[in-house]
């Protein structure tokens, strides 16, 4: 799976919740599923944000 395609999933799948749900179970998802990322990056010993700023940058 592309990354393009991951982020087309994750925002369709947030919408669904919001729709379905209601916005702050979708906004309580969102912040879930950001806590869960962050516990497993600091187990895997990388907690630092540094190179999310790498990632935004355009390449060309």
């Amino acid at each position: 799976m592309s990354r393009q395609q991951f982020g087309f999933l994750a925002g369709f799948l947030v919408v669904a919740v919001w729709a379905a749900a209601g916005l702050r179970v979708a906004a309580l998802a969102v912040l879930a599923g950001l806590v869960g990322w962050i516990v497993v990056r600091v187990l895997d010993g990388a907690p630092a944000s540094t190179g999310l700023g790498d990632r935004a940058v355009r390449r060309r």
